[in-house]
C-alpha cells in the first residue's frame, strides 16, 4: 500500500454492504487515510457482529440502508450483483445527490446499475479489484488491478483511490465487462472448483484429505511459476502434451465412477487439444469423442 501523504486530505466515503469485499475495501481505505463514516446495511437484522466490531474498528456508523442520508463524498456500493440496482434505487429516494459520487464494484455490471441516481445528480463508476474476497481475510492492494468505467469526473476519483491504495486503474469498455469478469472468473473461482475435483480424486487414490495440499503443494507452486515465467504452452506438461494415448484411456476408465471430476478432466482435455502443443491429437480426440 501506498504511503500517506499528510498533506492531502482524503474524501470521506460510506460502504453499503459490508460483506467479504465491502470489509476489505473499508479496512484497507481507512488505512489509506479515508474516513469511513458510514457501513450501510439492507437491514438491521444483518448487522451482525462483524459488521459491528468493523464499524468500532473504523469508527464508523452502522445505519440501515434508506433510513439515514449517506453524507459523505463517496458512497461505495458493495452488495452482490443481483442487488446493485434495487440498492441504487432505494438510495435514490433518500437524499439529494448532486455532486456526490457513487461507485460499485461489480465486475460484470457496468455503471448503467447506477442510473436512478445518476438521474438524481450524483456522479457514477463501476470500480472493480481484480482480486478474490472470502470471509476473515483482507488481501492487500498493492499491484492490484482495478477495472473503472463510468462518468468521466468518477473515473478520475476512482483512478486517484486505487492509486492511495497501491494498485492500478485501467479503463474497461462497457460491452467488455462480462468477458472481463469470465477472465477473473477462469483466474479464481474455476480453479478454486478444480481444486475441489483434484481432492475427489485424491480420495479416491486413497490419499489422505489432510495430507493432499501438502502433497500436492510442490506441484501446484511449480506449474504456477512456470506459467508466470514461461507462459500457457511452455508451462504444459503430462500425458497430453506427450501425446500420451493410453495413459488418457486409463484415466477415462478410472474416472466412471467419479462423474463430476470426469466431466472436468474431458472439458480441460478438449481444452488442452484445442489451445496447447499436444502430440498424437487426432488419437486423443477419437478417445474423447467415444464419450
Amino acid at each position: 500500500m501506498s504511503k500517506r501523504s499528510p498533506s492531502r486530505r482524503r474524501p470521506s466515503i460510506s460502504i453499503v454492504g459490508p460483506g467479504n469485499l465491502g470489509t476489505a475495501l473499508a479496512t484497507t481505505l481507512a488505512a489509506a487515510g479515508y474516513e469511513l463514516k458510514f457501513l450501510a446495511t439492507r437491514g438491521q437484522g444483518r448487522a451482525k457482529s462483524h459488521v459491528q466490531s468493523l464499524a468500532r474498528r473504523l469508527k464508523a456508523r452502522v445505519v440501515k440502508l434508506g433510513k439515514q442520508a449517506l453524507t459523505t463524498e463517496i458512497v461505495w456500493i458493495t452488495v452482490p450483483d443481483d442487488a446493485i440496482a434495487a440498492v441504487a434505487r432505494a438510495l435514490a429516494k433518500t437524499q439529494d445527490w448532486d455532486g456526490q459520487i457513487v461507485f460499485h464494484s461489480s465486475g460484470a455490471l457496468t455503471s448503467d446499475e447506477l442510473a436512478p441516481l445518476r438521474a438524481k445528480g450524483a456522479l457514477v463508476a463501476s470500480v472493480h479489484p481484480m482480486m478474490t474476497f472470502v470471509r476473515g481475510a483482507v488481501p492487500v492492494m498493492t499491484g492490484v488491478h482495478f477495472a473503472v468505467e463510468g462518468d468521466a469526473p468518477a473515473v478520475r476519483v476512482a483512478r486517484s483511490i486505487v492509486g492511495e491504495l497501491g494498485g492500478r486503474a485501467f479503463v474497461i469498455r462497457k460491452q467488455a465487462k462480462v468477458l472481463y469478469h469470465l477472465f477473473g472468473s477462469f483466474a479464481s473461482p474455476l480453479v478454486i472448483a478444480l481444486m475441489a475435483s483434484l481432492e475427489q480424486v485424491a480420495g479416491e487414490a486413497g490419499i489422505r484429505r489432510s495430507d493432499v495440499k501438502r502433497v500436492m503443494s510442490p506441484l501446484l507452486w511449480q506449474t504456477l511459476r512456470n506459467y508466470m515465467n514461461r507462459g500457457a504452452g511452455s508451462a504444459f506438461s503430462g500425458p497430453l502434451v506427450r501425446g500420451d494415448v493410453a495413459t488418457v484411456r486409463k484415466h477415462l476408465v478410472e474416472l466412471e465412477t467419479l462423474s463430476e471430476a470426469k466431466h472436468v478432466y474431458i472439458a480441460l482435455a478438449r481444452a488442452a487439444l484445442n489451445l496447447l502443443p499436444v502430440k498424437n491429437r487426432k488419437q486423443l480426440e477419437k478417445e474423447l469423442r467415444k464419450l
